[in-house]
């Protein structure tokens, strides 16, 4: 079994991984490691939640010279929320070796940032916009930065950021180390690939399963109008610790988290537009216990990493393959199980066969019966043996009624008169 120690990780680094409970390296991070250190422009593909975050950030981290008060490392994320995630596993790194760590974020206040950049951190991690304005400011200087990672790099580039992440690309050193991490690969990608990396080397983790194997993945058929009831349905039936919920358009995403609330379910609403502070407060109560349900979109939920994530339930399906990965990904992380589940109408079968031929996963249907989640087949068995066991109630009570109504026909009459009937009766 490969350790830390035989990848070379420095042991003040592998005492605050051990803080963390982590004594072992995940398989991207024995794979990742090595060429990381090395320098190589790498590109790395895994499922989300496998530790691709420490897989860059270790060897990174012994390489900054903490002696050295600029910035030599950059981490582009396309979300507020991923781009702190990685702050604070770096902060933890960082602290025993005297790296400073700063968070470059959209919707935080600006000026403050500028003042945190007097500090000279030797690592930023930040979301694109925000960290062009701040070089085109001239604040934010890359002339050290010997490497530059772009994590969920199909989101970003999906997000339109592809222009940034050149703008940044050029401000740093001619020969700096590139590193690309996602959790899916599409073909549009090759490009900037070919355009901006050197002789990148590909690891590829996630193999031919697109989505970790822990992953349960179902669906469930209704009519439009059933949609809603059959989502508060699953909800109660799973009673997941914490949800999330995906639906098509924000302009749904209002209305689906008031009826659930009007059902009695504790949700709120993930907006791509929400203030800082109003997004934290919401994960906050996720992630802490006292919220259930988080209704959101794709572009609003891009990034989330929330521990407690039981189940990911799309009321909507998922517009194409990658988003389908991308949604599954927030739960069933490090090897934990969870369920993808996908509410569809009739005409919306064919989304989920794509999905199962594109992916390589299979998609079991199941339906809701009398509170419990089974096959169809199974259904159609108890369905049948429930009118079975109903009609024969029913001919009993027939018996029974008749019986009572000649008991009570007979009730005057003569002893001998009652026990010749009753020799009678069938």
């Amino acid at each position: 079994m490969t350790t830390f120690q035989d990848l070379h990780i420095a042991d003040d680094l592998i005492a605050v991984l051990e803080q963390e409970a982590i004594t072992e390296p995940t398989p991207v991070q024995r794979s990742a490691i090595p060429p990381v250190a090395e320098g190589r422009d790498v590109i790395i593909r895994s499922h989300t939640g496998t530790g691709k975050t420490l897989a860059y950030l270790l060897p990174i981290m012994q390489r900054i010279q903490p002696d050295v008060r600029e910035v030599q490392a950059v981490v582009i994320a396309p979300t507020q929320e991923l781009s702190m995630q990685i702050v604070r596993v770096a902060e933890k790194l960082g602290l025993a070796r005297g790296i400073r760590t700063l968070g470059l974020i959209g919707g935080a206040n600006l000026k403050r940032q500028i003042e945190r950049l007097k500090e000279h951190p030797q690592l930023v991690a930040g979301t694109p916009g925000r960290l062009v304005e701040l070089l085109k400011l001239r604040k934010l200087k890359l002339h050290e930065t010997r490497v530059i990672v772009v994590d969920e790099f199909d989101q970003v580039f999906q997000l339109g950021e592809q222009s940034a992440v050149e703008t940044l690309l050029h401000g740093a050193l001619r020969d700096r180390q590139l590193v690309f991490v996602s959790a899916t690969l599409p073909d549009s990608l090759t490009q900037a690939v070919d355009r901006w990396m050197r002789d990148p080397l590909y690891i590829d983790e996630a193999g031919e399963e697109r989505t970790a194997t822990s992953l349960e993945h179902v669906y469930f058929v209704c009519e439009p109008r059933e949609r809603i009831e059959l989502l508060t349905k699953l909800i109660r039936h799973y009673k997941p610790q914490a949800a999330l919920v995906f639906v098509g358009h924000s302009d749904s995403i209002a209305e689906v988290t008031e009826k659930l609330k009007y059902n009695g379910i504790l949700a709120e609403a993930l907006y791509g537009d929400q203030p800082k502070l109003e997004r934290t407060v919401v994960l906050d109560r996720l992630r802490s216990g006292k919220l259930q349900v988080l209704v959101a979109t794709d572009l609003a939920a891009r990034g989330l990493d929330i521990p407690s994530l039981t189940h990911v339930i799309s009321f909507n399906p998922a517009p194409d393959p990658d988003a389908y990965v991308h949604r599954a990904g927030r739960t069933g992380r490090m090897g934990k199980r969870g369920t993808s589940a996908t509410i569809v109408i009739p005409n919306e079968l064919f989304i989920i066969r794509k999905f199962e031929k594109q992916l390589g996963i299979t998609i079991h249907r199941k339906e809701l019966y009398f509170g419990r989640i089974v096959d169809p087949e199974k259904k159609r068995v108890m369905k049948a043996t429930n009118v079975r066991a109903t009609a024969g109630k029913a001919e009993q009570t027939v018996k029974k009624e008749k019986k009572r109504k000649a008991d009570s026909k007979n009730k005057g009459a003569p002893r001998w008169l009652k026990e010749k009937l009753k020799n009678q009766q069938p």
